[in-house]
């Protein structure tokens, strides 16, 4: 199963943000297992990294672009890609980008927490917890 993962779990996982780090971590473990293939949008590794450095150090940067790049498909937008997100009915445009990569990458669906900002997404989106207990149980 393809999932696209959300900037948000992958950030819960590497700045460790409670209450959410157990369940995205669960979700990138299972990436990176390969038990599910695991997409991340490109626009979104200068923010990740940019965001880790900011509250971490760069060691720790690193350390987290390299395991996404390690584990994940990266998902690129051609000019129509772009094109397609802007014309999404999303209020947020990274949002529409976030979707328009899904839908690109025929991902089942978008595992984030803010589902409510994709309630019109080509793609459904789920929260990490809800993804784990109803869609992918792990023992």
């Amino acid at each position: 199963m393809t999932v696209t993962v959300d900037i948000n779990v992958l950030l819960d996982v590497f700045q460790q943000r409670q209450p959410h780090y157990a369940a995205s971590a669960r979700v990138l473990n299972l990436v990176a297992a390969g038990m599910l293939t695991g997409v991340c949008p490109a626009h979104g590794l200068t923010t990740l990294y940019h965001l880790v450095r900011k509250h971490a150090a760069k060691p720790m940067a690193e350390t987290a672009l390299d395991t996404v790049l390690r584990h994940f498909r990266i998902g690129n937008l051609d000019a129509a890609g772009w094109q397609a997100a802007r014309t999404l009915p999303l209020a947020d445009f990274e949002d529409a980008a976030v979707a328009a990569v899904a839908k690109a990458t025929n991902s089942v669906f978008i595992i984030t927490r803010n589902v409510r900002d994709f309630a019109v997404s080509p793609v459904p989106a789920v929260n990490p917890t809800d993804f784990l207990g109803r869609f992918h149980p792990m023992p």
